[in-house]
């Protein structure tokens, strides 16, 4: 189950404990929905509370990202933990992802984009 927390132009998407098999269908969705809604300019997954994620939850938040250019829409992720983060490294899409501490360091990087509401 995920929590999406929709603040146009910045949606942000929350998925919950495991981003894996089971769940990523359902996380794909959300980012899908969340990056093609009108008037979103930039969608921020904030990985805070997921513990474990496999190539499935991967490959979702790769699909996002790809979605998001094509719509010429920005998408980040922040609040990455050490065992999230190391899966990142090793699949090496932490060269691929704009990578934030947490969302206030997001909003902080992108006010531009929030001062716009």
């Amino acid at each position: 189950m995920q929590t999406l927390l929709t603040q146009k132009p910045i949606t942000v998407i929350r998925p919950l404990y495991h981003l894996n098999a089971a769940t990523s269908g359902e996380f794909r969705r959300q980012l899908t929905t969340a990056i093609a809604a009108p008037g979103v300019v930039a969608v921020l997954a904030d990985l805070g509370e997921v513990t474990f994620i496999d190539s499935a939850g991967l490959m979702a938040l790769v699909s996002g990202l790809k979605q998001a250019k094509k719509m010429q829409r920005s998408f980040s992720i922040c609040s990455v933990s050490a065992g999230v983060r190391m899966v990142l490294e090793l699949s090496q899409l932490d060269r691929v992802f704009e990578i934030f501490e947490n969302v206030e360091s997001f909003e902080a990087e992108n006010c531009s984009v929030k001062n716009h509401w």
